[in-house]
C-alpha cells in the first residue's frame, strides 16, 4: 500500500487522483475534515466517477509532528510520497516552518526506517537549491547551496528537509527528492498556493515585476514522481521546471487567459526595497502579518533559470507547455467563479 502525506494539497491532491486513477491502493494522512472537500472537487475536475475515486482512499487524520497517529498510518505501508509541508516567507513563522518541514519530515523518514519502506519520495522546491553568480547561467541538481547567503525561511527549512532524507538514505531507505518550480494547477485559489497568483491576477494586480524563475504543470509534478517511484533510480533529486518566464510574461498570460487586464506599472527594485522595509514597520507596530519579506522583494527582480535535462534524459520525460498549463487552470477558475455566481 501507497501512503500519501500531505494529501490534502495542491500536489497531494492531484497525485491521490493520479494513483487512485490507476488502481493503487492508497492511505492518505490530512490534518483538519473539512479540507478533504477541496479533494473531491479536485477530483470532480478530471473524473465523473469523483466520489468513488475519493472514497477508495483510506484516510487518516495525523499530523506529521504526532508520532503515534503517523504509526498507524504507516501499517502494511510499502511505499510513500512526503508531501505535506508549510509554505511562508515570513520571517517570525521560522520556527513553526522548521517544526512542520524539518522535524516533520525527520519524523517521516525514522518510520520509513522502522517499518522498512521501499522507497520514498520528497516533494521539495526550487528553493532549496543553490543559486549562481551568473544569472544567464542554468541551476541545477549540483548547484552548491551557500548556507551564508540571504536565503529565505521557508527555502532554509526545505533545504534541512531534504538533509534528513539524506540521512534517511545512509539508514538504508532508497528515495528520490523532486524540486519543483512554481507550481500550476487548480483547485486552491486562495493561502500560499500557486493558485493565488491566478486569483490576484484576475482581481487586478497594480505591479509586475520582472524577475525569471522557473514554472511547471502540476501533473508534470505527480507523474515525474510517479515514474521515479515506479523506476530503479534512487537517492538522487530532479528539478521539475517546463519553462522559465519572466513573471511579467507569465502574468500577461493569464491575464489573457482570464480576460482581464494586466498590469500596466513595474515594481522597480528600488520601490520594492521600500515596500518590504515598510511591511516589516507594519508588522512590528500592528502585529499584522508580513505580506513581503526582504527575500521575497529580492526575488522578485532576480533572474534564476532552472536545467531540468536531468529528469527529461532519466525518464525520456517531455514537459507540458506553460501556455496549455495557464490555459487549462484558468478555464477551471473560470469555471468555479461561474459555479459561485
Amino acid at each position: 500500500m501507497i501512503l500519501v502525506t500531505g494529501g490534502t494539497g495542491l500536489v497531494g491532491s492531484h497525485l491521490l487522483f493520479q494513483l487512485v486513477s490507476a488502481g493503487e491502493k492508497v492511505r492518505a494522512t490530512y490534518r483538519r475534515e473539512k479540507t478533504l472537500k477541496r479533494i473531491a472537487h479536485v477530483f470532480s475536475y478530471f473524473s465523473d466517477n469523483a466520489e468513488s475515486l475519493f472514497n477508495s482512499i483510506d484516510w487518516v487524520e495525523a499530523d506529521i509532528n504526532d508520532i503515534p497517529k503517523l504509526q498507524s498510518a504507516f501499517k502494511d505501508i510499502t511505499h510513500v510520497y512526503h508531501c505535506a509541508a508549510f509554505v511562508s516567507f515570513e520571517p517570525d513563522k521560522y520556527y513553526l516552518l522548521r517544526k512542520i518541514n524539518i522535524e516533520g519530515t525527520a519524523n517521516i523518514v525514522n518510520l520509513c526506517i522502522h517499518h522498512s519502506i521501499k522507497k520514498l519520495c520528497y516533494v521539495s522546491s526550487i528553493a532549496a537549491i543553490g543559486h549562481t553568480e551568473n544569472p544567464e547561467e542554468l541551476i541545477t541538481e549540483n548547484t552548491s547551496w551557500n548556507p551564508e547567503a540571504d536565503n529565505s525561511v521557508y527555502a532554509i527549512t526545505k533545504y534541512g528537509a531534504e538533509l534528513e532524507v539524506w540521512r534517511g538514505t545512509q539508514e538504508g531507505v532508497d528515495a528520490v527528492v523532486v524540486n519543483p518550480g512554481v507550481i500550476l494547477g487548480a483547485g486552491y485559489w486562495r493561502g500560499g498556493s500557486s493558485g493565488n497568483l491566478f486569483h490576484q491576477i484576475y482581481k487586478g494586480m497594480r505591479y509586475y515585476v520582472t524577475g525569471v524563475v522557473g514554472y511547471v504543470d502540476v501533473f508534470d509534478v505527480v507523474n515525474a514522481m510517479v515514474q521515479l517511484m515506479n523506476s530503479d533510480i534512487k537517492n538522487q533529486r530532479f528539478i521539475l521546471t517546463s519553462e522559465n518566464l519572466v513573471f511579467k510574461d507569465f502574468q500577461n498570460k493569464v491575464a489573457k487567459a482570464l480576460h482581464v487586464t494586466p498590469a500596466k506599472k513595474e515594481a522597480k527594485p528600488w520601490l520594492l526595497s521600500i515596500g518590504w522595509r515598510l511591511d516589516w514597520l507594519k508588522h512590528k507596530l500592528f502585529k499584522t502579518r508580513r505580506t513581503l519579506s526582504k527575500q521575497s522583494a529580492k526575488s522578485f527582480v532576480s533572474i534564476t533559470k532552472y536545467d531540468n535535462s536531468k529528469l527529461k534524459n532519466a525518464l525520456d520525460f517531455e514537459f507540458k507547455s506553460i501556455d496549455q498549463s495557464i490555459k487549462e487552470v484558468c478555464e477551471l477558475y473560470l469555471k468555479d467563479l461561474q459555479a459561485k455566481d
